[in-house]
């Protein structure tokens, strides 16, 4: 069977260097933040080619202190898209916030700029774009309506570590931005951690204080806060990481590059955000016939997976936000088509072959090839 991701090839790699790090934290006994995650955090904030990095427990909780920072309320708005992983909306919900969605753009399958403007209200404190996949979202609309209108901008770069718009790199474009670094992500870590980075001083010393209990010195819990620390393992362990990531994100990019020549008249596929540099933190294809192609692919020893089959705005816990099915078109058509096939640094190029053969062979098999 061809895995859809594999971490254990990834960690035969760099096995010494980790097991080094990992034995450098317990020699230290210093499990929690302390110089592992100090250090990690000014490693990642310059990749990000941004000021500041707090170390978080995961990608959800980044979210969450984020939009603390920047001042949300019960009863604010934020715009972002349905098109996601759950975690977008779940922290905004969190804070008493309301998550309003505007779809996507369907060549890229991340937030429509043009749509954003009809979605402000005068409760309407953030943008959050979601750089989906490894693809940046298009920055600059988003950019001049949140200027206008005096909007933060937070990016969710959750699946876009090392991705580029307009030579700028995800991290760097808004006002901040959140990373998931869990295991499967590019930038992956042993166990859940996350970070925010930002070019604002004064938000990353409130993020610090938020997720360390509210304190400002040992036991002084000037605000309420969170345990919300990065353990000093995962700091280790993304430090090492961290100076792999630009190769394999070059890996990543050569296998989607050889999929789209191979599948480009069998399936639908995504177009990269111009003047962008996707990382490919997943490889998804488009068709209407999703569940059978699944199967076939299964059959084939092939793993694939689905990312996401069910939109935000039609999830169960999510019913109280008054959303209905055909509110968001091109989300959930989406939504319906989407299949995703292994990419990671290490699936060689005769496994992208093989993989481009058998949906090749499916398509002519069914007379689907110009679906």
């Amino acid at each position: 069977m061809i895995p859809l991701l594999d971490l254990k090839a990834q960690y035969q790699q760099i096995n010494a260097e980790i097991d080094s790090a990992i034995s450098r934290v317990v020699s230290s006994s210093q499990f929690i933040l302390g110089a592992e995650v100090e250090a990690f955090e000014s490693e990642f904030a310059s990749y990000c080619q941004t000021e500041h990095a707090v170390g978080v427990n995961s990608g959800t909780s980044a979210l969450h202190l984020a939009l603390l920072a920047a001042g949300v309320k019960p009863g604010d708005e934020v715009i972002t898209v349905s098109y996601s992983f759950v975690a977008t909306a779940a922290a905004i919900c969190y804070i008493g916030a309301k998550p309003v969605f505007v779809d996507i753009d369907p060549r890229t399958c991340t937030l429509d700029g043009a749509q954003v403007e009809r979605a402000i209200t005068a409760r309407t404190k953030i943008i959050m774009p979601v750089h989906l996949y490894g693809n940046c979202a298009d920055m600059d609309p988003i950019g001049d309506v949140a200027r206008r209108y005096n909007l933060i901008v937070i990016e969710d770069a959750a699946q876009a570590h090392g991705a580029e718009y307009r030579r700028r790199r995800a991290g760097s474009i808004g006002d901040m931005a959140c990373f998931s670094f869990y295991p499967s992500k590019n930038l992956g870590a042993f166990g859940e951690a996350g970070a925010v980075v930002t070019k604002h001083a004064r938000y990353a010393e409130q993020m610090r204080i938020l997720r360390d209990h509210g304190q400002t010195q040992r036991y002084h819990h000037d605000v309420a806060g969170y345990n919300y620390r990065m353990e000093a393992l995962q700091g280790a362990v993304l430090r090492v990481k961290l100076r792999h990531l630009d190769d394999w994100n070059d890996a990543r990019r050569a296998r989607a590059v050889a999929y789209r020549q191979l599948l480009e008249a069998e399936v639908g596929l995504l177009s990269e955000t111009p003047n962008s540099r996707c990382v490919y933190h997943v490889f998804p294809i488009f068709t209407a016939h999703r569940d059978v192609l699944r199967q076939h692919l299964e059959s084939a020893q092939v793993a694939t997976g689905i990312h996401y089959p069910i939109p935000i705005h039609l999830q169960t816990g999510y019913q109280n936000l008054g959303y209905c099915a055909g509110d968001f078109p091109r989300t959930e058509k989406a939504c319906s088509e989407t299949l995703s096939l292994p990419i990671y640094p290490e699936l060689t190029s005769d496994n992208v072959s093989y993989i481009a053969n058998s949906i090749r062979q499916f398509s002519q098999k069914k007379g689907l090839a110009a679906d």
